[in-house]
């Protein structure tokens, strides 16, 4: 635990991408297999659930410090973060003063089995364990119990240290990096010498059902009339829609299948017309796609996906209501032979021949459709469309191009072109501190829009939460009146007077029953501070509901049943 500790910390205190690289390449070099395993699941996004509730761990850090409830709340709202606030306030050794226990042992012998004990059991062993670490060791074993360890590298500065140690090429390690982090598969001294091995025999990634790395789109940003003269002419370019959906690769080697998600969550059983599906392509096959759900010759909203996605069961009446597709937009293995070298050109005339070869044995593969325009002028008024078609905007892809890893090596090759986000003007009336650096201040907000329905006076309903937007000036400045303007707290919640107003954008909206307002929006985030505008001139439900009806309407179930016929 201690050489994991220093590490993070490490990483914590620097920006220098050299420094952090240098800094896990001397950490992968030197830590035994095992905990050199987990290291990497931590750095490389994994997140296992909270091992202790909450409540549990307010108790024994009052017992471990002597400190009463009301002292160790205060103290709480004053650092924000529960693993630093035990940290700070449990007295501990000196560093290097007792002996050092490795990170596996810690997460499968101590902190792993603490779910689910009794409160009473689950204070006594943590109060044991405790006095085995330093005040460092303690901050981050308390975020590894509250499953909030955060590390600020990047899955790709993770990749290229594991190649500096392994000598092999990233993109090799980038391929056996994925499913690495699957919650349900915590990682073993044997997981860390696959990933870093010379020559691996059937346990490699690309003999068994692992996906590649996926690739990853930039935004583009410029105006359409400069389009010729940065990127070049239509022609040049793969057109297609920007689904909104969930991007998936499905794989079919050595007999077995597996659907897995961007997330690199293994989403097979979720899924099983895919799975269907993919029995019936040709072994040594990888399809990039997009899941969406579907009826009768259409893409349906991603509210209608979702409702399939929050079920622990899918039964066949769910199956039935919602059914889903993979519309397929690439191929990169094709007869056991990696294909993403291959111009995105040839990769296309070859999933179309596969499409068509399938037919109608996979009615759940559906094709991608490209799209045609004379100019860049006319493809922007198709792009216009967008949400009529519930679709995000569009894709632009090089013929030319390979496939690549992550989103850096996609610069001027692959575009997302997007159709600005929906906005509001909207009412600040809750505000939340945040965490880490931003602790101290409140930067997580609740917004509302006015509403005279019923009583026919105006009232503020809320409808969204965000904290992305603002610079650290606006913060600091929003933070001040929020301090001022202060009606109730709830614990860790402020109610303010509805003093500002934020342009809020948003991707998607949809009706939900689990809001006041009746509207769930997506991605929410604060374009800008609205100093301009009074909170009286701020938007109304009304608003809210004429973008929601610039969305596709659902079939009705009177459509649905005739669809079905």
């Amino acid at each position: 635990m201690r050489a994991f500790a220093a590490l993070y910390l490490r990483l914590d205190e620097t920006t220098s991408s050299n420094a952090k690289l240098a800094a896990m390449t001397a950490y992968f070099g030197s830590a035994p297999a095992a905990d050199a395993a987990w290291a990497v699941y931590f750095l490389a996004g994994g997140k296992p659930r909270q091992l202790v509730p909450a409540k549990v761990l307010r108790e024994f850090a009052q017992q471990a410090s002597g400190t009463p409830q009301w002292l160790f709340e205060e103290c709480y709202q004053s650092v924000g973060d529960l693993a630093e606030t035990i940290a700070l306030l449990t007295p501990a050794r000196e560093p290097g003063a007792l002996p050092d226990v490795g990170l596996a042992r810690w997460m499968e012998e101590r902190l792993l089995p603490l779910r689910g004990l009794s409160p009473a059991e689950a204070i006594a062993r943590l109060l044991r364990y405790w006095d085995d670490l330093d005040s460092r060791e303690r901050f981050v074993c308390g975020k590894l119990i509250t499953g909030n360890l955060r590390v600020g590298v990047s899955r790709l500065l993770v990749t290229r240290a594991l190649a500096a140690v392994s000598g092999l090429d990233a993109k090799r390690i980038a391929h056996r990096l994925v499913g690495y982090t699957d919650i349900g598969n915590f990682p073993q001294a044997e997981s860390f010498l696959r990933l870093v091995a010379v020559e691996q025999g059937a346990g490699d990634p690309s003999g068994d059902t692992h996906p590649y790395p996926f690739f990853l789109a930039q935004p583009l940003q410029l105006p359409v009339e400069r389009f010729a003269e940065q990127i070049g002419e239509p022609d040049q370019w793969q057109v297609e829609w920007k689904w909104d959906g969930i991007r998936a690769q499905v794989v079919r080697r050595a007999g077995q299948v597996a659907v897995w998600s961007r997330g690199e969550e293994l989403v097979t059983e979720r899924f099983p017309e895919l799975a269907a599906m993919a029995h019936r392509l040709p072994d040594g096959t990888v399809l990039d796609g997009e899941i969406v759900a579907w009826r009768e010759g259409g893409v349906q909203p991603f509210a209608r996906l979702q409702q399939r996605l929050g079920r622990k069961h899918l039964s066949a009446r769910l199956l039935a209501e919602i059914p889903v597709r993979l519309l397929a937009y690439d191929l990169l293995e094709w007869q056991a032979e990696d294909w993403r070298g291959r111009p995105l050109a040839e990769r296309r005339r070859r999933l179309e021949r596969l499409v068509d070869d399938v037919g109608e044995q996979a009615p759940a593969l559906q094709l991608s459709p490209l799209l045609l325009g004379p100019d860049w002028a006319d493809l922007d008024r198709q792009r216009q469309a967008s949400r009529s078609r519930g679709v995000e905007g569009m894709m632009l892809k090089a013929r030319s191009s390979g496939y690549g890893v992550g989103r850096t090596s996609s610069a001027g090759i692959w575009w997302k072109w997007k159709v600005d986000p929906f906005s509001v003007d909207a009412v600040l009336i809750y505000a939340q501190r945040g965490h880490g650096r931003r602790a101290g201040l409140y930067t997580d907000y609740t917004f509302a829009v006015w509403d005279a329905a019923g009583s026919g006076e105006r009232q503020l309903v809320p409808f969204a939460k965000a904290y992305s937007g603002l610079t650290d000036a606006e913060i600091a400045q929003v933070d001040a009146i929020i301090r001022r303007t202060t009606a109730e707290k709830f614990g860790p919640v402020r109610a303010v007077r509805p003093t500002l107003v934020f342009e809020l954008g948003f991707e998607g909206i949809a009706r939900s029953s689990r809001h006041k307002s009746g509207i769930a929006v997506r991605f929410p985030r604060m374009l800008r501070w609205r100093q301009d505008k009074p909170v009286e001139e701020a938007d109304t439900l009304e608003t809210l509901a004429a973008l929601l009806a610039e969305q596709p309407a659902e079939p009705t179930t009177r459509q649905r049943a005739e669809q079905d016929r």
